[in-house]
């Protein structure tokens, strides 16, 4: 498991990679420019950044990965605590946020959760409860079921359910599975979320995909 830590101060990120390196491959940069540079080269499996960094920031950080289509968690560490400093996070893509002087034994278990709900067991794949939901075939697999999706239609639920309970705009769905230059509209978004409600209808016991009215849709995981 390969965590990138966007962090300027130094003793943040020393600090950080003693508490992890245990338990995560880490890799670092010291601002967001960095740690877009990493990205276009290298997998990572989760990100963590600080906000105020010089040349992009942890905000724009964010927003940047987002739009690229990654998909992994993001964990945004800061010492501003604002309630609108979250909101901005949240909807850029953040997934959890915590507030500086950090918690290292905090960070561990939010981190350990990031990971749980994201399903991040194998690259090439999702497995939820006994679902595999296959990258390389475009395919939803239980058992000797099998649920075959256009490659639209998977990146959505790809999309959804690799993030659970994280809310996306349509407008964000678009960028991410349609393309920033798709002629697509919203429409198109809304018409793909039926159909997958359609196909996945037997599996409701495992997962659902949840209209938040006013503001877009999300995966929901079921725990029980």
């Amino acid at each position: 498991m390969k965590i990138l830590i966007a962090e300027d101060d130094k003793n943040i990120q020393t600090l950080l990679k003693a508490y992890l390196e245990n338990d995560y491959q880490i890799v670092q940069a010291i601002d967001g420019q960095e740690a877009i540079n990493y990205l276009e080269k290298y997998p990572v499996n989760l990100l963590i950044t600080d906000i105020m960094m010089p040349k992009v920031d942890g905000f724009e950080l964010v927003k940047k990965v987002r739009q690229a289509g990654y998909d992994f968690p993001i964990m945004m560490l800061t010492a501003k605590d604002s309630i609108q400093d979250k909101t901005i996070g949240f909807e850029n893509g953040v997934d959890d946020y915590m507030t500086k002087p950090i918690n290292y034994q905090e960070l561990k278990l939010r981190l350990v959760a990031l990971i749980r709900r994201a399903n991040i067991q194998h690259p090439q794949q999702l497995e939820i409860k006994d679902i595999v939901i296959n990258k390389q075939t475009y395919k939803l697999v239980r058992g000797k079921e099998e649920v075959e999706f256009s490659k639209k239609e998977f990146k959505l639920l790809y999309k959804l359910l690799s993030s659970p309970d994280q809310i996306f705009t349509k407008e964000q769905l678009l960028d991410a599975v349609w393309g920033r230059d798709s002629f697509s509209t919203e429409d198109t978004v809304k018409t793909h979320i039926s159909k997958l409600r359609k196909l996945c209808a037997s599996y409701e016991d495992a997962f659902k995909i949840v209209t938040v009215r006013g503001l877009g849709y999300k995966g929901e995981i079921i725990e029980k």
